[in-house]
C-alpha cells in the first residue's frame, strides 16, 4: 500500500510518500511545494492543488493522510492552513484517493510516543524509522512523512488488534529502534 502524507501550509506545503506492507514502512519520496511569494492566495492555492494532483497521478497512492487544522494564536494563519487543507482534500477526491485526517498530537504521539514532541524529535524519529540519510530535509517534509507513518501505524494497529505493548514488540521486532 502507498500512503501520501500532507503537511499543509501556504508558504510551504510538505508531502511525503511511503510504502506500507504489514509492519514494514519505507520512504518512496518527499519534498516541499513552495509557491512564489509574489503570488496572491488564490494563485498559491492553485499551485499547491496542481502539484499535489501531479504527485498523486505520478505515485498512485492508495490513501492520503493529512494533518488537521489547529487553532493557534493567529486566526488568519489557521484560516490559510484550512484553505490548503481544502485544496489537498479536493485533489485527493478528484483523483479518487480516500483521505484520513489526524491531529498534530495524534501524529506526534504515533511517531515519537509523545503528543507534545518537538519538530526536531519528529524529524529524528522519521529519519530513523524510514532510514533517511538526507541532511537538508525540511520540517514540513518530515511532518508530511509523519502523517503518512501515523496512518500506517493506525491501520496496522486496527488490523492486528494487539492487546499489549509486549505482544506488539514480540510481533514487530523490526520496528524497535535502539540508540
Amino acid at each position: 500500500m502507498t500512503i501520501f502524507g500532507v503537511d499543509p501550509g501556504t508558504i510551504c506545503t510538505g508531502y511525503g510518500i511511503i510504502s506500507f506492507n504489514g509492519s514494514r514502512i519505507a520512504d518512496i519520496s518527499s519534498g516541499i511545494i513552495r509557491p512564489s511569494r509574489t503570488m496572491n492566495l488564490g494563485e498559491k492555492l492553485a499551485c499547491i492543488y496542481d502539484e499535489l494532483s501531479r504527485l498523486i497521478k505520478t505515485y498512485s497512492p492508495d490513501q492520503l493522510s493529512i494533518e488537521t487544522a489547529f487553532y493557534g494564536k493567529n486566526v488568519q494563519s489557521a484560516m490559510k492552513i484550512g484553505y490548503v487543507r481544502g485544496v489537498a482534500l479536493l485533489a485527493s477526491v478528484h483523483n479518487k484517493v480516500p483521505a484520513c485526517e489526524y491531529s498534530p498530537r495524534e501524529i506526534k504521539k504515533s511517531v515519537v510516543g509523545n503528543g507534545a514532541a518537538s519538530k526536531e524529535q519528529v524529524q529524528y524519529m522519521i529519519k530513523k524509522l524510514l532510514n533517511i540519510h538526507k541532511t537538508n530535509i525540511k520540517f514540513d517534509e518530515t511532518d508530511a512523512l509523519a502523517a503518512a507513518v501515523c496512518h500506517a501505524f493506525n491501520m496496522n494497529s486496527i488490523a492486528k488488534r494487539e492487546s499489549s505493548w509486549k505482544e506488539f514488540v514480540k510481533a514487530n521486532p523490526d520496528r524497535i529502534i535502539s540508540s
